[in-house]
């Protein structure tokens, strides 16, 4: 008789800092450029060189460490982590074992639109070097190294085994990453491996306590790929062990084009690293004083926002994501809200019209016009039945284009809506004449026709009807 199991989930991310130089160099820290033109002696581990640590670095671990609720240690140290690889010039990467600047810290994430939440452990934060990037010939005849990425200050963000799904998988790293965006500590920009994650995949039969023996897949490049690599995962781990096989703890390579993960190595564990602190590089002493002032300058953050546009704006939790997604457009709703804009309205506008034109012009809106002013005053606009919302569709383009008014956009394209009765009814009697199989239809039972009928007035207005009215002229008039 097959057994039900359950699935236990660890994800290890690696996020790319967006400081200027990076973590123990002063060559830029930026994505591109020609091959081995960013590096230097001390990133690519010449002998006789000297690293030298970028506080901005530990600055920004502190600040993702607050934003999880970990413990912050204000005194530690960094560590040699030793393995061969050819995009590791040094053979050893600096990195943080036994003390973390950051850990044991939780995060809440939302699981539906009913704001069920669930809380996942952290066990860590801590800071490292990134490693080169290896390229392979398309003809597989050999590979070359760039080491442009090397030294690229990373903070490594180490989750409990608490998920049970992929779908919670899924919500943690979407907030994870939203953290990381809101805190503007990294672009978070996976095409250019801005953040990754390592997942781990273990299964136990239900009832049981005890753990089942993990599996890593290394650099899954998309939470998307994420989810379809734990369920692969986790459906090759059940279906070895209905078999009478068991499980080996090793490292897996993902392989999101044909949907199948296939092994590297044997996974190591700490003694393998031969961990021991850095000699180059002194204790990290951060000042509780720097600590605390860190702590004080954190944004609202994603779940928190989220929330309060949910339970205070009564936005569906479709549309507060959406909003939340992107820092500066949920600024924007606040801000017009907060002079009065109806929320539902503003959160339409924003992640309609406002993001497809900002999307289709490849913007952001600090690259725009578009104030929490003028958006207001268009809404309002529509609200009290001076414009149309098909004659917003214009206004909302000009005002984040042009810089021009609402008012002035109104006036200089002559969109305001006509809403006197008499000259709208010679309209609607016009219409009717034409279109008598339609009236016919209405008539009949068939009164979803009315929005034909509505069209073609809106039409012989050239937009400027007020659709509401005309609709009560039709009916009265049809009769």
């Amino acid at each position: 008789m097959k057994k039900d199991y359950e699935i236990i989930i660890g994800l290890e991310v690696h996020a790319e800092l967006n400081t200027k130089s990076k973590i123990f160099c002063t060559c830029k820290n930026a994505f591109g450029g020609e091959v081995n033109a960013n590096c230097c002696p001390v990133c690519t581990g010449m002998p006789g060189t000297l690293p030298v640590l970028n506080e901005q670095v530990v600055y920004s671990c502190i600040r993702m460490g607050h934003a999880l609720g970990c413990t912050i240690h204000n005194i530690c140290k960094q560590d040699r982590k030793n393995y061969f690889y050819p995009d590791l010039p040094k053979a050893y990467q600096i990195s943080q074992f036994d003390v973390p600047l950051c850990e044991n810290g939780a995060l809440e994430v939302m699981l539906d639109d009913e704001g069920h939440t669930k809380t996942i452990g952290v066990t860590r934060i801590h800071i490292e070097e990134d490693a080169g990037k290896l390229i392979h010939d398309d003809n597989f005849s050999g590979s070359l190294v760039d080491f442009n990425r090397c030294g690229v200050p990373l903070i490594e963000i180490v989750s409990e085994p608490d998920m049970r799904s992929s779908a919670e998988a899924k919500a943690y790293l979407d907030t994870i990453k939203s953290i990381l965006q809101y805190l503007n500590i990294s672009d978070c920009k996976m095409q250019e491996g801005s953040i990754r994650c390592d997942v781990n995949v273990s299964v136990r039969p239900v009832g049981q306590k005890e753990f089942g023996t993990r599996v890593e897949m290394k650099n899954v490049n998309s939470f998307s790929a994420a989810v379809r690599a734990i369920d692969y995962e986790a459906a090759r781990q059940i279906e070895l062990l209905e078999d009478g096989g068991h499980v080996v703890q090793e490292t897996r390579k993902w392989n999101d084009a044909i949907g199948e993960n296939m092994v590297l190595r044997s996974k190591e564990d700490a003694q393998d690293y031969r961990y021991f602190p850095e000699p180059d590089l002194l204790t990290i002493v951060v000042p509780q004083e720097k600590v605390d002032a860190l702590r004080a300058e954190q944004p609202e953050l994603p779940n928190a926002r989220c929330k309060r546009y949910m339970f205070e704006n009564k936005l569906p939790r479709f549309d507060a994501n959406l909003l939340v997604e992107n820092r500066d457009r949920g600024d924007l709703f606040d801000a017009a809200a907060a002079l009065g804009a109806p929320a539902k309205a503003a959160a339409n506008w924003l992640n309609g019209d406002v993001a497809r034109l900002l999307g289709e012009r490849g913007l952001t809106l600090a690259d725009t016009k578009l104030t929490a002013e003028s958006l207001a005053e268009m809404i309002d606009a529509i609200e009290k039945k001076t414009i149309s919302n098909t004659a917003g569709k214009t206004v909302i383009e000009e005002i984040m284009f042009s810089g021009k008014s609402v008012s002035e956009v109104i006036s200089e394209k002559g969109l305001a809506q006509v809403s006197d009765t008499g000259a709208l009814r010679s309209v609607v009697e016009e219409v009717l004449s034409k279109n008598e199989k339609a009236v016919g239809e209405y008539k009949a039972g068939k009164t979803n026709v009315i929005g034909f009928l509505v069209g073609q007035c809106m039409r012989a207005t050239k937009g400027k009807g007020n659709p509401e009215l005309l609709r009560k002229l039709l009916e009265e008039l049809i009769g």
